[in-house]
């Protein structure tokens, strides 16, 4: 079988699950990037002789990419905004596979915009009952492509796949923890770039939080941005110098090194985040994870009360008290830890999407197109799997169901 993904660069959330389908593939697989990487990325080290074997690229090798694209059996297409790539190939009738984040992260209103439905019409609408499928980069992918009447019976689960590693769990979990001279406290970690979609001011608020109610803790905040200085600003006018740490950008190593060490890590992004490829990671590194419930990634990978908690999006009081309640009962918090490392290493992870993504091919290419209509429920009280038939879970449906498990106090 011979597969080619097509996008502007590869990166480096990429790369993990391109590694594996290239080893599952022996070959057949082919990454084609249709931009020169950034200078940014560049200055940041990833230069042209760190590409992987099985990258072309088309501004290069235009003719051989093309023969490439048309000759696979299965395309994936994402990350880019030019159509032109791929018209040939659905004009032919042959086998292509969007690869998408959210068309309204920043609210479903915007479907009304008549400009906007006339291009989701020509990208995507009108291929309903062509052998044309997509692969849902977030929870909430399905629900802003069935308000356009798009890939009905034909969406699967699917996000990004940072680096997966196996630990020594006994290990890992000796090592966890804050040491102060007194002793070991709970150690709580963010990580994000300090803007506003990232909302920093929430771990902020949850120090407090657990400052008020007498409990020992340290948060090391890691992150630059814009509100960096008025983060700082907030911790010295609410006293907490003492507990909280600001520890500006860090390589990415640095941080994955720090969340091995955590107990509990925040991810408090809001609705804006398409996926949220550190939950992936927290969640691998043992951490505890306390997420906002409108990251895309969170309905997929979090089975509420059993490997993480979720708190509801504008509820800010749940995260504080799930914050406590994990502070004060390290069993429950190691549990929790235990449990999203599993999550990670069978589930979600590069190598077994891999797997599973040439099985859905397969089927695909078999004419066993449409899935089977799953319940939205699953979502945060379940696990759905990678490339399984993805849920539509409409915004006020999720809202829902967290306003029962919220009641129900999680498990």
């Amino acid at each position: 079988m011979k597969v080619v993904f097509v996008s502007n660069y590869i990166n480096h959330h990429q790369i993990p699950f391109c590694n594996a389908m290239a080893k599952f593939l022996e070959g057949g697989f082919t990454f084609l990037q249709t931009e020169p990487m950034e200078e940014e990325r560049v200055r940041m080290g990833w230069n042209r002789e760190d590409r992987p074997s099985y990258v072309k690229c088309w501004y290069e090798e235009p003719e051989i990419c093309e023969r490439l694209l048309m000759d696979c059996d299965a395309a994936l297409f994402g990350g880019t905004e030019e159509e032109s790539y791929i018209q040939g190939r659905l004009r032919a009738g042959k086998l292509v596979i969007r690869v998408s984040e959210r068309l309204y992260r920043t609210g479903q209103w915007k479907a009304v915009s008549p400009r906007g439905l006339k291009k989701k019409y020509r990208d995507h609408t009108r291929y309903r009952n062509s052998p044309v499928y997509l692969l849902c980069n977030g929870a909430y992918v399905p629900s802003d492509f069935h308000i356009i009447r798009a890939y009905p019976g034909k969406m699967y689960c699917f996000g990004y796949f940072p680096e997966t590693r196996r630990y020594d769990e006994t290990e890992l979990f000796a090592g966890k923890g804050f040491h102060t001279e007194e002793g070991t406290v709970p150690y709580l970690l963010w990580a994000a770039r300090m803007i506003d979609l990232k909302h920093p001011e929430l771990a902020l608020a949850t120090a407090a939080s657990l400052q008020e109610r007498g409990l020992p803790f340290h948060l090391e905040m890691i992150g630059d941005g814009q509100l960096r200085n008025r983060m700082e600003e907030q911790c010295r006018r609410r006293g907490l110098e003492g507990q909280v740490c600001f520890s500006g950008f860090l390589r990415p190593e640095q941080v994955r090194k720090r969340m091995e060490q955590a107990d509990i890590f925040l991810c408090t992004s809001d609705r804006r985040e398409g996926w949220g490829a550190v939950a992936n990671e927290a969640m691998n590194s043992g951490c505890a994870l306390i997420a906002d419930h409108m990251i895309g990634a969170i309905p997929y990978l979090v089975h509420h009360g059993v490997n993480g908690y979720v708190y509801r999006d504008g509820h800010p009081c749940e995260l504080y008290a799930y914050a406590a309640k994990l502070v004060s009962n390290p069993q429950l918090c190691r549990q929790l830890g235990e449990n999203a490392i599993h999550t990670i290493t069978s589930v979600w992870n590069a190598e077994s999407t891999a797997e599973k993504l040439v099985d859905l091919i397969c089927r695909l290419l078999r004419g066993e197109a449409v899935s089977e209509a799953v319940s939205p429920e699953i979502c945060f009280g379940g696990i759905p799997a990678p490339c399984a038939p993805a849920p539509v879970l409409g915004e006020r449906k999720a809202a829902r169901i967290m306003k029962r498990l919220g009641k129900d106090g999680g498990k």
